[in-house]
């Protein structure tokens, strides 16, 4: 037997599996790519909106009676299903009550410590107070698109214009899931895009406008980074803004702003896109960090009309009527620190600031029900996940049962 044959032959086998290997991680992406969704079931609801109450707010000014500044949400909608004022972000870990976490602490069903990518890649740059947080379990809109023929334009994340890191939270680095799964974001960020490219393909700037011009919409894209620039938004997005062009014009001096821009894209996407899962990212109580209190409880206010004008908009709509699910659930809670120079913090990590609440209502769901136990936060995704009829494993998955009494 020839030894040094046999040693080469051997090495010769581990090299060419280790490429192999390597050429089948690698394309990893391009395999899920490939899937064929449409051999997928066709989704039948109910369609799920979730609002996040944010962002952050206590339980004193949303629910208590006496001190509440969302009349709609404390006298009606909560009499219209299953109420848990007693819900709880974790509070014996190093978990951060904040925005960003608490968006994906809802539509993962796990808690994380989440850093800034910059962190892990330098090459993405530091960016101040940067929130790009990257979720290493699946999202909501992941499960929904990988168990049914969802298409990504049906599965919207609806964010504001001042917290533009979170309109990248529609997918996760998950092996299994990932890119090939996420939603889509509706926000002005994203028009403003959209509308770039419409105004350097029609040749409307030249000499130095045109250079700003472009080098604007590269950084616009640049934001995010995890997707192929070329891809773009896809065509049912880019009709929705050609629509939205056509009706408000491109000085953004027209469209309304703040949480009233977030319920005017979610009503248009109901009327033109027809989502099945929705998520909208409800903030302008947090102006609240410029001081004031009132910009915190007029926020509360303005979200609590905004949701009023989303519910009776949905339920006029017949195919929405009788087939939607409603959970209402804050971001966060709020510091209560007498003493802090600008009130209603929520990065102390105070027992209120953990203290949330969440409301089910809509199709299928108990009425006038007020949970008297402690439960988390985590909990909502694979309660989402069971009303919509799809598995949530990497979810906790303790679900809100009183939900399905």
């Amino acid at each position: 037997m020839n030894t040094a044959a046999t040693s080469m032959d051997r090495r010769k086998f581990l090299v060419s599996s280790t490429v192999v290997g390597a050429g089948l991680l690698a394309r990893v992406p391009q395999v899920l790519a490939d899937v064929d969704l449409s051999v997928r079931p066709e989704y039948r609801g109910p369609n799920v909106i979730l609002i996040r109450w944010g962002g952050g707010a206590r339980r004193r000014e949303s629910l208590d009676p006496k001190h509440t500044c969302a009349p709609f949400l404390t006298h009606e909608l909560t009499q219209r299903g299953v109420l848990f004022p007693q819900m709880e972000i974790d509070r014996f870990h190093d978990y951060q009550t904040s925005h960003g976490e608490g968006t994906l602490y809802i539509l993962t069903g796990q808690y994380e410590r989440f850093r800034d990518v910059a962190e892990s890649r330098p090459s993405v740059g530091h960016k101040f107070l940067g929130a790009r947080f990257e979720a290493r379990v699946p999202t909501l809109f992941e499960y929904c698109r990988e168990a049914f023929k969802v298409p990504a334009h049906q599965a919207l994340l609806v964010n504001g214009e001042d917290r533009g890191d979170e309109e990248f939270y529609n997918f996760s680095n998950h092996h299994l899931f990932g890119v090939n799964y996420r939603s889509q974001t509706l926000s002005l960020r994203r028009y403003k895009t959209w509308l770039l490219q419409q105004q350097l393909a029609a040749g409307k700037f030249d000499g130095r406008a045109l250079a700003e011009k472009q080098k604007q919409l590269h950084e616009f894209q640049s934001l995010d980074y995890r997707v192929d620039k070329e891809t773009g938004q896809g065509k049912p997005i880019e009709q929705f803004w050609a629509s939205w062009r056509e009706y408000y014009g491109e000085s953004g001096l027209v469209n309304p702003r703040g949480d009233r821009l977030l319920t005017e894209l979610t009503l248009r996407a109901i009327r033109e896109l027809r989502p099945r899962l929705t998520m909208v990212n409800y903030q302008d109580c947090d102006y609240v960090h410029w001081g004031y209190l009132d910009h915190y409880t007029r926020g509360l206010a303005i979200m609590d009309a905004e949701v009023k004008r989303l519910v009776s908009v949905v339920e006029a709509d017949p195919e929405y009527r009788d087939n939607t699910v409603w959970v209402v659930v804050p971001d966060c809670g709020r510091d209560d620190n007498p003493f802090a120079a600008v009130p209603c913090q929520h990065h102390f990590g105070t027992r209120s600031a953990h203290e949330i609440f969440a409301l089910v209502f809509g199709k299928g769901i108990p009425v006038r029900q007020v949970v008297d136990r402690t439960v988390s936060q985590i909990q909502l995704a694979a309660t989402i996940g069971r009303i919509m009829g799809m598995k949530t494993p990497f979810a906790e998955n303790a679900v809100l049962e009183e939900v399905f009494a």
